[in-house]
């Protein structure tokens, strides 16, 4: 596993060519076990959750932490190589769709991804149990040698056919600004199911 982590760190430094000051969109797809490898997971007793690794955009890592039907997700290096950095979900039930979206910035011969848009899927009907609302989440992707990344705003994407291009404009106007654990996250649309973050 440390091979493995090495690996994806080495790959994310590397320079990328592009044109340059274009912001563009890349896709990447969370396939278990495909894509993903488990670095800590529940023993017996001791409840249900596990931690995987996943790759994303050109070595850029996506952290996702599983626990009692919810996710948390982390979109590129954490601070200092900490693997546990703030959870930030939904009190809700709640999971994650198959495919992010990744916001890239290209200066010159470096393109560096900041910002992901993520599909969540939240039980927040308590009297409607399989009724899901769902949710873009534009996350704040965690720079080496930087700060954390984080939440930067919800998009509701449940009977909204503008969803995407909102979830685009937001992650280009706040994400590479925004101040994590300092800022608050915006809310686009009605009803969105509160999201939490706290430190593990």
């Amino acid at each position: 596993m440390r091979l493995f982590l090495c690996g994806v760190l080495v790959l994310g430094v590397s320079s990328q060519i592009a044109v340059a000051g274009e912001i563009s969109s890349a896709y990447t797809d969370v396939d278990t076990p495909k894509t993903c490898a488990v670095f800590a997971s529940a023993e017996e007793g001791d409840g249900d959750w596990a931690n995987m690794i996943c790759a994303g955009w050109r070595g850029y890592p996506v952290l996702i932490y599983a626990g009692d039907l919810r996710e948390s997700v982390y979109y590129g290096f954490p601070p200092a190589g900490d693997l546990a950095p703030a959870w930030e979900s939904s009190a809700a039930f709640n999971s994650t769709g198959p495919r992010i979206e990744w916001r890239i910035e290209t200066e010159g011969p470096r393109s560096v991804p900041f910002a992901t848009i993520h599909r969540w899927f939240v039980n927040a009907d308590a009297q409607n149990p399989d009724r899901r609302t769902e949710v873009l989440v534009v996350a704040k992707v965690g720079q080496i040698g930087e700060r954390d990344g984080c939440t930067v705003g919800l998009v509701l994407a449940s009977g909204n056919p503008g969803a995407n291009e909102a979830a685009r404009r937001l992650a280009d106007e706040r994400a590479r600004g925004f101040a994590c654990g300092t800022d608050d996250p915006a809310m686009i649309g009605d009803r969105i199911p509160e999201f939490t973050r706290s430190r593990n």
